[in-house]
């Protein structure tokens, strides 16, 4: 398993009349999430693309268990269970700054060939580096 963290203070762009995270932010930290997690492996989503392959989010599912505020500071975990194939599952807990959780979610993506709009594998050179890190977990 990899886990990953990414840390976010809540700006109050992002929160309704009550003071708390707009629901609809939350995709945004998970994705805020995943593209850190794969920057902290050497990797990004802009290599992916020179490599003219897509990761498009094709499912989701948030279960929200505490408001978060305006400037808490986040902790967003970023967990990969599995090596990717085709399709890629993340899943995601948000801490605030007490540690308590907040958000939970998990989004599935698949590997789309930019060329062909068609699904594919995983590149491999991207597959070695997952496969690297759950060697180091």
């Amino acid at each position: 398993m990899i886990v990953k963290e990414t840390n976010i203070r809540v700006p109050y762009g992002h929160t309704d009349q009550m003071g708390f995270v707009y629901y609809g932010n939350y995709p945004l930290y998970y994705e805020m999430g995943r593209t850190e997690s794969l920057r902290s492996m050497g990797t990004s989503y802009k290599e992916l693309e020179d490599d003219q392959v897509l990761m498009p989010v094709i499912d989701m599912n948030i279960k929200y268990l505490k408001p978060a505020r305006y400037d808490d500071l986040l902790t967003i975990r970023t967990i990969v269970k599995e090596l990717p194939s085709t399709r890629m599952k993340f899943f995601y807990e948000i801490y605030n700054q007490s540690g308590e959780l907040l958000n939970q979610g998990e989004t599935t993506l698949i590997f789309l060939s930019q060329q062909r709009n068609r699904p594919v594998r995983c590149p491999q050179w991207m597959l070695d580096i997952f496969a690297n890190e759950f060697a180091k977990s």
